[in-house]
């Protein structure tokens, strides 16, 4: 699918809506059905399409509003013209009101209107005119007011099928590069022949130091110490850059970065949001996993198979089980005014999340009506809902013995010393439920039509309330004390040693039937529809197993498909995950929407060369591996480029789409917070295990309804005043509440867990700056990594910089650098008479503010 053919960037500017009041038309009908050479079609298709999507499409291309009636999509709507006339002039290019807009000749005709374009797209501009504006031969006719020439959203056709996301994944030929003395791997020639392409070359490699702490950041999410920056640099052998990948991947702390990813993909949060924001049972259990399956380089096509059907794979697999804990991570509304819509809120959960996160397909748009841009019809959503539809909903179940939320994970051999006396616990609690049920239902019939009514909802629980003031004095009597057994029975202490895992349970083997819902009004039914796979992807519908276990099966045959090496998207998707975490943008920029209302891949053919190698690795080895593809890649030479300017490259390339250098970046939230623990020697290392409750001023608590709810441990959480240091664990192991944030993880762009985030756009606010300076974390930290200079080179000023700035950097000060921060530190003493320690600790605050440490270049 072409660029003009694409939906229009939010950022682009129309370059003729002026146009509209422009005067003049041609004498003659212009031809429309011009020949062009197929070099003319070419430089259109790479050199003039991107300028008009980026700056003119919005408004001359828009389906529903073309400005100054003027579109620009095909060849005879720009000949055609807007209101007033035509933009082009076929006798005169060089007098068309194209070519005035844009050179900004006349006041009334400057276009884009926020500013003239640069040099280079200018002169692209003006060759296309001069050439007679060239269209590829089936762009040539359409009327001025027509929709571009693409298929309506919604409608799956033969041209929506050809969209390059929807096409299967093929291996392209590596090119051949001019600089091949420049290529490490094959990742490099796909790079360089974009750059060539273009007159552009990469800048110099990046220094050593740059170098390891690039890979410590992207592998661990930690900075190197000063030891293993030296060893690295002192490593003078050939391999010196591989065995530091592999030491690095080798170690649980790439899990614990790597994991962290994942998480935001997943929207993982432990409680479940809104006014109560209550807990998610045994959530952690999930973290772990996902962590575990990092670290074990699990192929992730099993990693998908078991989040979305572990539940249905034979035999004990604890794993499996609680991966499907990622259906329980999405918010949970427990008293909703609308049940039934509340329901298929959380379906839509599952959908968006499922559709973007392993798919990078937006089917939640379809829930309402047809996909407005993309060939999504709106039964496609149903079809995909149908897939879910065994799932029973999130409830607050987990007291008891019936819970859908959770799953008892003991060993096999364990559960058989319990599993008996469960069961007998389980079949007295049933039964004196249905008797307290049967006596309820009698007792609301007696009761006023409005609790009658009532008790058909969520307000059940406060009709049942009134029950015993409808009832017999002997009936009254049976229904308390069934009551006080039940609840006896339910709280009574589970078997020692049991384990949980957040999860679905109890699914239905025979779902009920799933309908289109008109404009996504559940109180309204549409067709049936049965499971099934986007109709655009050309795949096959699955066949549906009879029930026969406690599940339907329909999950694994969606996950089997997901999974498949043939699938179109997934490889695709998770490539460009990986390459954005370490280059901070995706191939496509748009990580969960390769849609039309996403952006193109800025290097389409490296993305299939990623995809496939990662699917069927060339080299032999095992497929779908994380690890493998990570080291393709830091062993590239792009990967170790400079993150220095280039003045010409900056002109050509300001945004570094092509990867001329390597892109800095600031610290995400966790690095800042984990790093600061780190330097400071406050870093607890211990992996795995229920979350960690860090300090949280009691300003920022008593933001809550009930100050410290969910968070101090006698509030039901698990923050303990006397045992500060229990929280100081790495921040992928920090409770995540939704309705309260740790501030340092808040203000750093923590990831948003309302929704899935594929992205964490990086903010430079003052609350930043004002935290790291005057809040009380950073303070308590700059005291501690005071303490350990003073211990680690004790008496010695000199020395104690010099080391502040190793820990912080990575790299060895200049003599007249460690001089003048001495003397800094002598003066703060001296003009605010402090003592050693804390003028020290005011350094190490200046230090834990400087962008060396919070930005990796």
């Amino acid at each position: 699918m072409t660029p003009s053919l694409r939906p229009l960037s939010l950022a682009a500017v129309g370059l003729l809506g002026a146009i509209a009041s422009l005067h003049g038309s041609a004498a003659d009908p212009p031809k429309v059905d011009a020949t062009f050479t197929p070099a003319q079609v070419e430089f259109y298709e790479k050199e003039v399409k991107p300028v008009l999507v980026q700056h003119c499409l919005k408004c001359h291309g828009a389906e529903e509003k073309v400005k100054g009636g003027l579109n620009l999509t095909t060849r005879k709507a720009a000949l055609d013209g807007g209101d007033s006339g035509p933009a082009f002039d076929p006798k005169n290019p060089a007098a068309s009101h194209l070519q005035k807009a844009i050179e900004y000749k006349d006041e009334s005709m400057r276009m884009p209107p926020k500013g003239k374009l640069p040099d280079k797209e200018l002169a692209v501009l003006t060759k296309w005119v001069k050439d007679g504006l060239p269209y590829p031969a089936d762009q040539l006719g359409g009327a001025a007011t027509q929709a571009p020439p693409k298929p309506r959203g919604g409608v799956v056709t033969e041209e929506a099928k050809r969209y390059w996301a929807y096409q299967p994944v093929k291996r392209p030929a590596v090119p051949e590069a001019k600089g091949r003395g420049w290529v490490k791997t094959p990742v490099d020639a796909f790079v360089l022949a974009r750059l060539e392409a273009k007159g552009l070359k990469p800048v110099k490699p990046a220094d050593k130091v740059a170098l390891v702490r690039r890979a410590y950041y992207d592998l661990w999410g930690l900075p190197p110490t000063p030891e293993q920056v030296d060893a690295f640099v002192k490593d003078q052998s050939p391999d010196a850059w591989e065995k530091l990948i592999d030491e690095l991947l080798a170690s649980t702390h790439y899990g614990e970065k790597w994991g962290r990813y994942w998480l935001d993909v997943v929207r993982y949060a432990e409680t479940n949001g809104y006014e109560r924001d209550g807990p998610k049972p045994f959530a952690w259990r999930y973290r772990d996993y996902v962590i575990r399956s990092f670290n074990a380089d699990k192929p992730y096509d099993l990693f998908v198979k078991e989040q979305l059907a572990g539940d249905e794979m034979p035999g004990y697999n604890p794993d499996a089980v609680i991966a499907t804990g990622y259906y329980r991570l999405g918010l949970w509304d427990d008293e909703p005014a609308d049940p039934l819509l509340a329901m298929y809120d959380g379906y839509d959960d599952l959908v968006t999340v499922t559709g973007q996160g392993f798919l990078g397909m937006s089917l939640n748009c379809a829930r309402c009506h047809d996909h407005k841009v993309d060939p999504i019809p709106q039964a496609d959503y149903y079809r995909m809902v149908a897939f879910f539809r065994d799932i029973r909903p999130f409830s607050d179940t987990r007291g008891t013995m019936s819970s859908t939320n959770t799953t008892d994970i003991s060993p096999p051999e364990k559960q058989k010393l319990y599993e008996g006396e469960l069961k007998d616990r389980r079949t007295k609690i049933d039964d004196l439920t249905r008797k307290m049920t049967a006596a309820e239902n009698e007792a609301i019939k007696k009761m006023p039509a409005e609790d009658q009514r009532a008790a058909e909802g969520v307000d059940r629980p406060l009709v049942v309330a009134k029950v015993p003031q409808f009832l017999g004095d002997h009936e009254k009597a049976d229904y308390l004390v069934w009551k006080k057994e039940r609840a006896a029975l339910e709280k009574k202490p589970w078997p020692p040693g049991q384990e949980f895992a957040l999860s679905v349970n109890h699914c239905d083997p025979r779902p009920p039937a799933v309908f289109v819902l008109p404009r996504g009004n559940p109180h309204g039914k549409g067709a049936e529809v049965k499971p099934g796979f986007p109709e655009v992807l050309g795949v096959p519908g699955p066949v549906i197993p009879p029930a026969t276990g406690k599940t339907s099966g329909r999950r694994t045959l969606l996950a089997n498909w997901i999974a498949s090496p043939a699938n179109q998207l997934t490889a695709r998707v998770m490539v460009n995950r990986v390459w954005q975490g370490h280059f901070g943008r995706g191939i496509v920029p748009t990580p969960s929407d390769f849609g039309k209302l996403g952006e193109l891949p800025t290097n389409p053919e490296l993305l299939d060369w990623l995809a496939s190698e990662f699917v069927q690795p060339s080299g032999g080895g095992t497929p779908w591996t994380l690890k493998r593809l990570h080291k393709l890649i830091m062993t590239s030479g792009v990967y170790q480029l400079s993150a220095a300017g280039d003045e010409t490259n900056l002109k050509a390339d300001p945004a570094n789409a092509l990867l001329w250098r390597f892109n800095m970046r600031r610290l995400t939230a966790e690095e800042v917070r984990d790093s600061i623990l780190t330097v400071s020697g406050k870093l607890d290392p211990t992996l795995y295990g229920p979350s960690v409750f860090p300090k949280i001023p009691a300003e920022v608590l008593a933001g809550q309804s009930i100050p410290g709810n969910g968070w101090l441990k006698n509030h039901g959480g698990g923050y303990d005043p006397k045992n500060p240091d229990a929280g100081n664990r790495r921040s992928v192991y920090v409770y995540v509440k939704r309705s309260l944030q740790v501030p340092i993880l808040a203000t750093h762009d923590q990831a948003d867990t309302d929704n899935s985030c594929p992205v964490r756009y990086t903010t430079t606010v003052p609350t930043q700056a004002l935290g790291l300076l005057n809040g009380e974390f950073a303070n308590e930290m700059a005291a501690a990594f005071s303490a350990r200079l003073a211990k680690e080179v004790p008496g010695d000023l000199s020395a104690q910089v010099a080391r502040a700035v190793r820990l912080t950097t990575g790299r060895v000060p200049a003599a007249d650098e460690v001089v003048k921060d001495a003397a800094f530190v002598a003066e703060l003493k001296a003009k605010h008479k402090l003592d050693d320690r804390t003028a020290l600790a005011r350094y190490c605050l200046l230090l834990l503010n400087a962008n060396e440490f919070v930005y990796v270049d």
